[in-house]
């Protein structure tokens, strides 16, 4: 499980900081695929560094914390920020944006894979019987073990994707968090990229969690998601409840733009743009935007809170009765 405890981040300028994380506060279940959604700009990637523990100039955690604890091998762990990177690997993994710009260009992939190995499992085998067991485990998800003597560039944007997949993948993981999975992939790719992180959680029995703008791929494959606007969470719930009855105006909004299959209806975008995060708004931050903000959301930031069993959002609105 990952608990996300009130957390507020801020990136350091020379014009002061840059706060993008707002009191963000829920929790990521077991064995489930949590997806993170909302406009660019909006910190979805900023939360999951935070959850990685990728804290580093210029990013500050300014308040709150995360806590990543569950059991593996029989053995029950715990480690808040400032300690998750102690278990990269082994007890949460990350799939970045860019493969290439985490693959070595100049190395085999299979040295890649022995440099993801903790120490402690060096000692325990030498590096014949790893590679021996990453070609098995590339075997189990449809890839040729020959790849271990490939290097990065000789591979397509989709086998590049599949191989840091499987990176992540490897040492089974409690949780694997990953960034815009299928940015830049042609349809028939992304796809194959989807079907493989649903096996895999099937599988492995883990907990993934999907940040991308691509209110598709959260339909295909989440359980649960949060929707996020300009740092904040604004809804949370179950994905089907979400795309069938979305309650806080902005998610009413990003799903009302979605095309339908037999739906000929006009789409429109959201009028306006996200505010610049070096100037925010006093109040909701939706409310320049929102066709149904009053004087209270100009003014005051609404609380994200339980409205339903399982369903948070933050709106004054819906603290009054609905939207």
């Amino acid at each position: 499980m990952i608990k996300i405890d009130h957390l507020f981040t801020s990136y350091s300028t020379i014009n002061g900081p840059v706060h993008v994380i707002n009191d963000v506060d829920f929790e990521i279940f077991d064995n489930e695929i949590f997806g993170i959604a909302g406009e660019s700009g909006c910190g979805k990637t900023t939360l999951l560094k935070a959850l990685y523990d990728i804290i580093e100039f210029p990013m500050v955690v300014d308040s709150g914390k995360l806590i990543l604890s569950g059991e593996k091998n029989g053995k029950a762990f715990s480690y808040e920020t400032g300690q998750i990177r102690k278990t990269w690997w082994n007890n949460i993994s990350y799939v970045p944006q860019a493969a290439q710009s985490v693959l070595n260009s100049i190395v085999p992939l299979k040295n890649q894979f022995l440099d993801s190995i903790p120490k402690a499992d060096k000692k325990n085998e030498r590096s014949e019987q790893t590679l021996k067991r990453v070609s098995d485990y590339l075997e189990e998800l449809s890839l040729s073990p020959d790849l271990l003597n490939a290097y990065p560039f000789q591979l397509s944007g989709g086998m590049r994707q599949r191989v840091i997949i499987a990176l992540a993948t490897f040492m089974s993981p409690n949780v694997v968090l990953a960034d815009e999975p299928t940015t830049a992939l042609d349809v028939v790719v992304q796809r194959g990229i989807l079907m493989m992180l649903m096996r895999l959680q099937k599988q492995l029995k883990n907990t993934m969690v999907i940040v991308s703008h691509d209110m598709g791929v959260h339909y295909q494959i989440t359980d649960r998601m949060g929707i996020m606007y300009s740092g904040s969470m604004v809804e949370l719930g179950k994905t089907e409840d979400i795309f069938e009855k979305p309650i806080h105006p902005y998610t009413q909004m990003l799903v009302g733009a979605l095309p339908r299959v037999g739906d000929k209806s006009q789409k429109t975008g959201i009028p306006g743009r996200p505010p610049a995060l070096t100037n925010p708004p006093p109040g909701c931050r939706f409310a320049p935007r929102c066709p149904k903000a009053t004087d209270e959301c100009r003014k005051t930031v609404p609380k994200f809170s339980e409205v339903e069993q399982g369903r948070f959002a933050a709106c004054h609105l819906l603290n009054r009765g609905g939207v």
